[in-house]
């Protein structure tokens, strides 16, 4: 046995199971409600593909546990919103000015 305390945020060596009950430790893992399972919901392209890709990085929530879920989320929620910033921050198209050519006087 060692004298110094393991590590914090190291990862342990996944556990092995037996051959004959790795499909009883797969139902197991199925019916954990606590276990990270994608959530399989559709997205449809935006057709902004900045847009599209904060929407693509949602999918990353699928692979983790709930409480991993928030940083995601936020992460999302602060690209689009900063996607729909931008929108108001671009230049519209140029006013016109004075009196449009052709018009009689």
């Amino acid at each position: 046995m060692s004298d110094t305390a393991p590590e914090t945020g190291t990862e342990t060596a996944p556990e092995t199971v037996p051959e004959e009950l790795a499909p009883e430790r797969e139902q197991e893992q199925e019916c954990d409600p606590a276990a990270a399972a994608p959530l399989d919901v559709p997205r449809a392209p935006t057709g902004d593909a900045e847009v599209d890709a904060l929407l693509d990085r949602l999918a990353d929530a699928d692979h983790l546990a709930t409480d991993g879920h928030v940083e995601v989320y936020e992460d999302v929620h602060r690209g689009l919103r900063d996607a729909l910033t931008a929108l108001d921050a671009r230049p519209g198209p140029p006013v016109p000015t004075g009196r449009p050519t052709g018009v009689p006087q």
